[in-house]
């Protein structure tokens, strides 16, 4: 196997900290390799000196002779004068790219939704990422270094991505090198892994889950003080284990060696502790919404007070667009739901809703009395008005103490549990990174004591362990909780039940994230289909100026069937005799529904002080829940059969 690069001995140090320690290492063709550490140990270092972007104090870096390199970095280099288009193709003519189908597939994915003559210096920073990311996939390269390749894309865009990476090679060819905090991308994509730390770079055979494996079992053997951070990998693999399991292909590790290791660790919540407390927080109601609806322009969007005194308005000025249509959707004491959505499918508007800062253009809201909401915004603007406040001086406003997992605590000790030191309670908030004031508002909304906590994409900014802390310290916390990420790791880790947005509706995907993918594939496919009847454009993913936009061609440049053909392999009886069954499976499904609603109705009526009438009751919805799951398993496998 040839190598493309390497480096021999390379040392680099900042004036606060050695980044690089006498490092050597070896990029083979057909490596796909990711690279972990904490924040700030040097992740994107490394490959800027790998790419021979920046120079190293001492040793060397070696290239194979016409080596093409391509570099996703965290900031861009694009003109802010020069139009998408451009900046994406370049002086390629256009009957050059637009015949490329592999382009067409990645504008398609990408920047579909991105006016192609708009200028760059218009765009917002998501946009310009996807610009970017885009302008890079579209070239040649031998090898490809991506620094955090899915910020500001949605889950959707996140699996085309690692569909692309997958396929765009040949095996044995080529060579991939990605710095991210999304595990699932690392398990889907990756190979090998490199851990950045103290200096040093070291190996790890196989994906993210592998890595944690080999991480544990290193630990072990060396018989390593840090007896939390062992425990915190040790619970992430017992949710692994139990719940979505890493892909066979890329983690060379056996299962059964996995659920040994940690077969004797407790589940990672305990549903019903968790439940009785958030019952005895919340009361019977928290919120409901029955037929909302959404509309923002000249018809839609009436404002409503917000917590903070502002009031949210629409945009009067503009045509109606309607963005939620006819949703219902019950919340209840303890429950624990994510929200999965592309991006501008309406998921702010929908939590804006929740907590009452917009009052629907249709239906109803009503939001228990006691409800008390912490929220957690992607911009961090709750931290704005104490920029001056040192850290210690900001928890000064609160409690001095707290019970978590049953044991009295300080909002310091959170703190380091969030990863700060004592040395950084001096610092001025103004003064921290995006990940530190990430946790730092995070710690403050739980120090608030909410009962409803809403987490709006609360994975950015943090490394893998963070993430790994993070999903421990919510898996203690009792009360309801809405979640929305593209994050899928996280979102299928601190979730029980994930509900997609798709064209303004809002329903359960009891298959989590894999459902929600099939089910926008299937709108895809039969908006193409409808569109090749017409004659008119195939929908929001075609490419603009590619010589099939009228036919519907999907993200990976192949066309969508314009009929419906039987499945291959399927008699019309045998057909037919599925439909039936498929058909018969889902009025058993909406009938187990109903009796898991009265059940879950019936929590709330039940004396939060008698325990005992708690865990019965629970125990009659967690039997209802495995019927309905069970079905559900038949429901999937009927429509598995009859898609061939």
């Amino acid at each position: 196997m040839a190598i493309l690069l390497g480096c021999d001995a390379v040392s680099l140090a900042y004036p606060t900290k050695n980044v690089l320690d006498q490092v050597t290492l070896g990029v083979n063709e057909g490596d796909r390799i990711g690279i972990v550490g904490r924040n700030g140990d040097g992740k994107s270092t490394l490959l800027r000196v790998l790419a021979g972007l920046q120079e190293p104090d001492d040793g060397r870096v070696t290239h194979r002779r016409d080596l093409a390199v391509g570099v996703l970095g965290q900031s861009d280099a694009l003109d802010d004068d020069s139009t998408v288009g451009r900046s994406v193709v370049g002086d390629l003519p256009e009957y050059e790219w637009a015949a490329s189908a592999r382009i067409r597939g990645i504008i398609a994915a990408l920047i579909a939704d991105i006016d192609w003559n708009a200028r760059v210096g218009t765009l917002s920073g998501g946009q310009r990422r996807r610009v970017d990311l885009a302008r890079l996939l579209i070239g040649t390269w031998d090898v490809l270094m991506l620094d955090e390749p899915t910020n500001h894309l949605d889950v959707r865009a996140i699996a085309w991505l690692a569909r692309h990476l997958e396929e765009r090679w040949q095996p044995g060819q080529g060579a991939l090198l990605v710095v991210t905090h999304d595990r699932w991308f690392l398990d889907a994509v990756c190979e090998h892994m490199w851990e950045v730390h103290d200096g040093r770079v070291e190996p790890f055979e196989g994906g993210y889950s592998a890595y944690i494996l080999q991480r544990v079992e290193r630990d072990r053997a060396a018989a390593v003080a840090e007896q939390r951070r062992q425990n915190m990998i040790r619970k992430e693999l017992a949710w692994l284990s139990r719940g979505a399991q890493a892909r066979s292909t890329k983690a060379k590790f056996r299962v059964d060696a996995a659920r040994a290791l940690i077969a004797d660790d407790p589940p990672v919540r305990n549903a019903l502790e968790l439940k009785r407390l958030a019952v005895a927080r919340l009361g019977k109601q928290v919120i409901d919404l029955e037929n909302v609806s959404v509309s923002f322009g000249s018809d839609g969007g009436r404002a409503a007070e917000g917590a903070a005194g502002a009031p949210a308005t629409a945009d009067a000025g503009t045509p109606s667009h309607e963005v939620l249509r006819d949703i219902t959707w019950l919340i209840g004491a303890g429950d624990r739901f994510g929200v999965l959505g592309e991006n501008g499918a309406g998921k702010s508007t929908l939590l804006s809703v929740l907590e009452g800062r917009l009052a629907p253009s249709g239906g109803r809201v009503k939001i228990g009395q006691t409800v008390k909401f912490g929220t957690l915004s992607q911009q961090l603007t709750e931290l704005a008005p104490y920029e001056e406040d040192t850290i210690r001086e900001l928890l000064g406003r609160y409690k001095r103490v707290y019970v978590v997992d049953g044991k009295e605590t300080s909002p310091e000790k959170l703190l380091e549990r969030l990863g700060f030191t004592r040395e950084q309670l001096l610092s001025r908030v103004k003064d921290l990174s995006g990940g530190q004031r990430r946790r730092l508002q995070l710690l403050l909304t739980i120090l608030a004591e909410p009962n409803v906590l809403i987490l709006d994409e609360p994975g950015n900014d943090l490394d893998t362990d963070m993430l790994a802390i993070v999903e421990d310290l919510l898996d203690s916390w009792p009360g309801t909780l809405i979640l929305v990420s593209h994050d899928r790791y996280l979102m299928e880790r601190v979730t029980d039940h994930q509900y997609a947005l798709i064209d303004g509706r809002l329903r359960h995907v009891p298959g989590g994230v894999d459902e929600y993918l099939r089910l926008l594939d299937e709108r895809d496919a039969v908006c193409g289909a409808v569109a090749g009847e017409k004659g008119g454009p195939a929908g929001p993913r075609t490419v603009p100026g590619s010589p099939d936009a009228s036919t519907g061609s999907s993200a990976d440049g192949s066309g969508a069937s314009s009929g419906a053909s039987r499945p291959t392999g399927l008699t019309r009886a045998e057909e037919y005799k599925l439909k039936k069954q498929l058909s018969s499976t889902e009025r058993k499904m909406e009938t187990q529904r109903g009796r898991l609603e009265e059940l879950k109705e019936g929590m709330a009526a039940v004396d939060p002080t008698d325990y005992q009438a708690l865990e019965d009751q629970q125990a009659k919805i967690d039997a209802a829940q495995d019927a309905l799951d069970e079905l559900e398993t038949v429901w999937l496998e009927l429509s598995e059969q009859l898609e061939g």
